[in-house]
């Protein structure tokens, strides 16, 4: 049984990977480079300090990493401003139906300003008692310091909570971290089978995994 939920965002409740990617190609095009599947498997569950590090080298542009992660968040945030960020199918369902039995908290990869705007945009915001960016842990996934601040922030053991990931590096670093790890496999991004076997439930579908999240939270105080 568990006393908490900690929800990945990027994948897990709104349909934004593939904006990352886009934005990460687009600036590396811009600069005379080709960005690939390669290059997108590396810095996924990266906190935005290592990703725009990491897009800084890659095009040998000489830009400041900092000034690298402005230009791709922006992008992101006049994303979610055109309408192309939308919560996946079942979502808020699942948030909401979770919220009401439990303390619930948000561990993303996404930079503080992308995770604030989106949950405010969507309008889920009250839900989560606490939301972490790896940007403001030492590192990010698949270390598990992103999904033991939020345990920390819920003051509940990370062995208490449930976590729900849909990437090879977030399911590792929840695993990491020592919590049940739930997974929503991403079809685009399909996550490794060695990161899928840490997982003790896994299926595509939100309604699925709200009930089964929902039947680990039931005897919560019993």
């Amino acid at each position: 049984m568990a006393d908490a939920v900690v929800f990945d965002m990027d994948g897990v409740l709104v349909e934004s990977e593939h904006l990352w990617e886009e934005l990460w190609a687009a600036y590396a095009a811009a600069r005379g480079r080709v960005w690939g599947p390669e290059q997108t498997r590396d810095v996924q569950g990266m906190s935005a300090p290592e990703w725009a590090a990491y897009l800084t080298r890659f095009c040998g542009a000489g830009d400041p990493a900092t000034s690298t992660e402005r230009a791709v968040v922006d992008g992101m945030v006049q994303a979610l401003a055109d309408g192309r960020i939308g919560l996946l199918p079942g979502a808020r369902e699942m948030i909401s139906a979770t919220a009401e039995l439990a303390p619930v908290a948000l561990a993303s990869s996404a930079p503080r300003r992308v995770i604030d705007a989106v949950l405010v945009h969507h309008g889920v915001d009250h839900h989560f008692k606490a939301t972490v960016s790896s940007a403001e842990v030492e590192r990010g996934k698949p270390s598990p310091d992103v999904y033991l601040a939020a345990a920390r922030a819920l003051g509940v053991a990370p062995e208490r909570c449930l976590a729900v990931e849909d990437s090879s590096n977030g399911l590792r670093a929840a695993a990491a971290a020592g919590m049940t790890v739930v997974a929503i496999p991403n079809p685009q991004y399909p996550p490794a089978e060695d990161a899928l076997a840490a997982a003790a439930y896994r299926s595509p579908d939100h309604h699925a995994v709200r009930d089964f999240l929902l039947s680990r939270l039931e005897t919560r105080g019993e």
